[in-house]
């Protein structure tokens, strides 16, 4: 039989109600042993008194046998016990003489005083008893009788019973009634533990609620101010001295996300300026590259050597434009919004892409890449910036081609889904990338390239900057990556009609 069904309702179970259950169960087992210990010592009275008032009547039964050397004694009917003075309800006497039983003074007497005779399987019964033994129980055809025999003075054996019912009785109320103050005093002992339990815990639930608000927050990126704290208690308790660890360990958090933010938003300034500031000598570079081909008569070598100046001053152009885009989103700059068509806004970017794509491949005489644009025939619009949006799918599906061999298939897709949100695919036929890799696609100049094929250089900030784009919309972006090709989705909210 497997050991593990019953933890998982243990390990759900809370606290307040582990005590209490604890608590009552501490508190059962000692009612259960006073009460035992009660019952017990109550049986052991009640049946010493009775068996006190059942030597009584037997020695009061054995006292009323005539003595054969007194005057009147031999001959004389001696006298019945059973209708002797002081004699209890419900006694029963047996007398047998020589072996037999004397009828005349054997029988039972019922609650009205009627003498009756005994049945001859209890008449059995009795004689089976050994005189002279202690009392003993003996469930008769009458009912359950204490009884005890002895040996009278004439040789005759005298066997008197006492009935057990009113013991039997008293004992069941006595157990009733225990049993019915248990129930009373662990009702009452169990709400009384509920709410001062309660009480008492009531700090570390206060723990709890202002440990699941922290833990709901963001704090990996942001400027974030923690100011749940839990209110001083006395740090001699357990309870207390949780919550006033809480409440350092918050303080200790608070400072370091302070000075995160803060080295943050030192990291933000510097990319900014410096992006912007590198701007201008870049925009000279080129400038001035272009100047010296127009103006200046270059051999082949040197003609090639200001390309390569000016296609290396357009790059690091292109990365400083990335760089400072990034900063700016960093910084919490939200997009101009504004309806737009989706549909058109990916058939163009789809487009040149597919133009593009020829261009180079003539210039190097490799095989195109094979372009599909899925899209419906109606205006998808939604809400956003059109220059942005536009860029967001352009890095996507330079992305399938920079990372996929010559003559690979590129699928563009965009669909409406009926959550409301609009879907722009684009899936490649490509190798896939490693599984490795998938986690870190979208950190900044995280780069693929021993993952996936392709030739062309890439910098890592065309996805980071899909994914700045895409969130600062409202929207969210999904990849996917196995032996048959990559897919990215992003999903963004439709603009109501």
């Amino acid at each position: 039989m497997s050991r593990r069904g019953p933890w998982p309702v243990r390990r759900r179970m809370r606290l307040r109600t582990k005590l209490i259950a604890v608590s009552l169960l501490l508190l059962a087992f000692v009612g259960a042993g006073i009460a035992v210990v009660s019952y017990l010592s109550m049986e052991t009275y009640l049946t010493g008194q009775l068996d006190l008032q059942l030597r009584r009547s037997a020695h009061a039964a054995t006292d009323h046998v005539p003595d054969p050397g007194q005057p009147g004694g031999s001959g004389a009917v001696p006298p019945n016990p059973l209708q002797a003075p002081g004699q209890g309800e419900g006694i029963l006497m047996m007398r047998v003489t020589d072996g037999v039983v004397d009828t005349a003074r054997s029988g039972w007497i019922d609650l009205q005083y009627q003498q009756h005779v005994i049945g001859s399987a209890d008449v059995a019964a009795l004689r089976a008893l050994t005189p002279g033994a202690s009392p003993s129980n003996v469930d008769l055809g009458i009912g359950a009788y204490r009884v005890e025999s002895l040996e009278a003075s004439d040789g005759s054996i005298v066997t008197v019973g006492l009935p057990l019912g009113t013991l039997d009785g008293t004992l069941s109320s006595l157990g009733l009634t225990m049993a019915l103050v248990a129930a009373a005093g662990l009702l009452a002992a169990g709400v009384a533990g509920t709410v001062l339990i309660r009480h008492n815990l009531k700090p570390l639930e206060e723990v709890s609620t202002v440990a699941n608000r922290i833990a709901e927050l963001h704090l990996d990126s942001g400027e974030v101010e923690l100011v749940e704290r839990i209110e001083p208690s006395d740090n001699d308790t357990e309870v207390g001295r949780v919550g006033n660890a809480l409440n350092r360990m918050l303080d200790n958090l608070s400072g370091a996300l302070s000075a995160r933010q803060e080295s943050e938003s030192k990291v933000r300034r510097f990319v900014a300026d410096a992006s912007h500031e590198l701007r201008t000598p870049l925009a000279s570079i080129r400038g001035y590259s272009d100047l010296v081909v127009r103006t200046q008569k270059l051999d082949d070598g040197g003609r090639d050597s200001m390309d390569r100046v000016r296609s290396q001053a357009l790059r690091m152009q292109n990365l400083v434009d990335d760089l400072l885009l990034l900063a700016r989103y960093d910084e919490g700059r939200p997009p101009a919004l504004a309806d737009l068509d989706l549909t058109e806004l990916v058939v163009e970017a789809a487009t040149d892409a597919e133009i593009a794509d020829a261009a180079a491949s003539a210039r190097t005489g490799t095989v195109p890449h094979r372009w599909n644009i899925d899209v419906p025939a109606e205006a998808v619009m939604v809400r956003g910036d059109e220059s942005q949006l536009h860029r967001a799918v352009a890095n996507l599906l330079s992305n399938a081609k920079k990372h996929t061999d010559p003559g690979t298939s590129v699928t563009v897709v965009l669909e409406t889904r009926p959550e409301g949100t609009a879907a722009v695919t684009v899936r490649d036929c490509g190798k896939g990338m490693d599984a490795a890799f998938l986690p870190r696609i979208f950190d900044r100049f995280a780069r693929a390239d021993t993952a996936r094929s392709g030739t062309d250089g890439t910098t890592g900030l065309g996805l980071p900057i899909v994914k700045a784009i895409v969130e600062a919309h409202g929207g969210t972006i999904a990849v996917t990556s196995g032996p048959s090709g990559t897919e990215f989705t992003i999903a963004l909210p439709a603009a109501r009609p």
